[in-house]
């Protein structure tokens, strides 16, 4: 009899010892989490009764979850602090936070008892501790959020110059203080009051350097940029030499003033033309190459210029009634060289030092035959009549004109501003579509309508606008043609 009590005593030990390990290794999960927050604030799960942890709240009144009873003296600690009552009541058996703390941190029952007795008074004072650095970090982030305001208030203050916020703005203000790139058409053509005297530049109707008419053109225009380059501008700033000389970077620079020098034995290197004369009206017609000429019968329109500027290949036999045949400058680039009569002045547009050896060899010894394409071994010319386009008027243009649109600007754009700073009254034929809408050359038959606008390099359709600007401003005259 007593051999059974023992055995039954030993087998209840080891019972609650295998009870009390299971507990003990016990991980909480965020679902038991959960539900165990409930049960604390005398949630649904703890008023049914649950599975898991939540069935700790559902446990007799002073027990533990593991077995044992709980002191009294805690249970009335823990209904002074209002974690709930142990008896009786919706909370009725719901555990206090401190001696579950093990559990929300992750750790075992095993551990959190490692303390001994005196776990209980060490789970109230960490509680406190808790609750304190919790206040500090909130305290310190309020902080932090309040700091950050008042900085960014001050710094928008500082830059505004004043007090002042978006939405107490007049409407409309963004539009006021947005910074346009490119002015609009509108009040780009201003004309002078009639009663202030307009200062004449020339003898022509109207004179291209006559100042007043238009802001947009004044606040562009630089009369004192030569677009030659000659003996006396033969040094070129530094950002210009090396904007220049990029834009073929796959040719090996030579040395830029050697190259300026021997050349300038060779050709006279000085400019042709001078200041604006009042009582002079230099007049000069820039022939493109489209074919809204072809039909169009500018021929004799175009001769009566005193400047006539034609560029790259331009044949006139054979297309007088409508291009004309009287030519005075011819703008070509080394790969689209051609002869010219003797009174016809040919302007070199060079992209690269390689171009100013091959027309001091052209001129000279006939020593380059190739660059990337093949050139006129010897080039027959008026040699006191050859000119070189200065890359820095090159650069004036692609910065204050056509604003970077496109890598560079197009030859038609430079022989076109070259106009503008040498002649008192600027024509333009051949430039653009035709009236059906193709762009194509005058002497040749293309099948495809848009073959020459995309290039890959040019902005044609950003050009087009700069020169209907110019015409608006009533620098220049756009002849359309068929």
């Amino acid at each position: 009899m007593d051999i059974a009590v023992n055995l039954r005593k030993e087998g209840g030990k080891k019972r609650v010892k295998a009870r009390e390990r299971k507990v003990r290794s016990q991980e909480v999960t965020p679902i038991t989490l959960t539900r165990l927050w409930w049960s604390l604030r005398g949630g649904k799960e703890s008023r049914e009764g649950g599975g898991g942890l939540e069935t700790v709240a559902g446990l007799g009144v002073g027990s533990w979850p593991w077995g044992g009873r709980i002191p009294s003296s805690t249970l009335h600690r823990d209904r002074r602090w209002g974690w709930g009552s142990w008896s009786g009541g919706p909370f009725r058996g719901a555990p206090r936070l401190s001696e579950l703390r093990p559990w929300l941190g992750g750790g075992t029952v095993g551990a959190a008892a490692g303390g001994g007795g005196g776990s209980t008074g060490e789970g109230g004072a960490a509680e406190k501790g808790g609750k304190m650095k919790c206040s500090r970090r909130v305290w310190v982030l309020l902080g932090s959020l309040a700091l950050v305001f008042l900085t960014s208030l001050f710094f928008s203050v500082s830059l505004r110059g004043g007090v002042g916020f978006n939405y107490l703005e007049p409407p409309g203000w963004e539009e006021s203080r947005r910074v346009k790139l490119v002015p609009s058409y509108v009040g780009a053509h201003k004309l002078a009051p009639p009663d202030a005297p307009q200062q004449k530049t020339c003898a022509c109707p109207r004179c291209v350097g006559d100042p007043g008419v238009s802001d947009w053109f004044d606040e562009n225009y630089d009369p004192d940029i030569s677009p030659v380059w000659t003996r006396d501008n033969m040094q070129l700033p530094s950002d210009v030499y090396y904007w220049w000389v990029m834009l073929q970077p796959q040719f090996k620079p030579h040395s830029i003033q050697q190259v300026l020098l021997r050349l300038f034995q060779v050709i006279p290197g000085r400019s042709p033309y001078g200041s604006w004369d009042p009582s002079r009206c230099l007049r000069c017609a820039v022939v493109g190459n489209s074919g809204n000429l072809r039909g169009a019968k500018y021929g004799a329109t175009i001769d009566g210029h005193n400047y006539v500027m034609r560029i790259n290949l331009a044949p006139t036999v054979g297309y007088e009634e409508d291009v004309g045949s009287h030519t005075t400058h011819h703008f070509m680039y080394p790969e689209s060289a051609k002869n010219l009569a003797a009174n016809v002045s040919f302007v070199l547009v060079p992209f690269k030092t390689l171009d100013l050896v091959w027309i001091t060899s052209a001129l000279s010894t006939g020593q380059i035959r190739f660059t990337y394409a093949p050139v006129k071994q010897f080039l027959r010319v008026d040699k006191d009549k050859v000119q070189i386009f200065n890359p820095a008027f090159f650069k004036y243009i692609h910065d204050r004109w056509t604003r970077h649109h496109g890598r560079y600007p197009s030859t038609g754009m430079l022989v076109l501003f070259f106009a503008l700073h040498v002649c008192d009254e600027v024509n333009v034929f051949g430039f653009g579509a035709d009236s059906r809408g193709n762009w194509h050359h005058y002497w040749e038959q293309n099948r495809y309508s848009g073959e020459f606008r995309k290039t890959g390099v040019h902005d044609a359709d950003y050009e087009a606008q700069i020169i209907q600007r110019l015409a608006k401003a009533g620098k220049i005259t756009v002849f359309p043609g068929k």
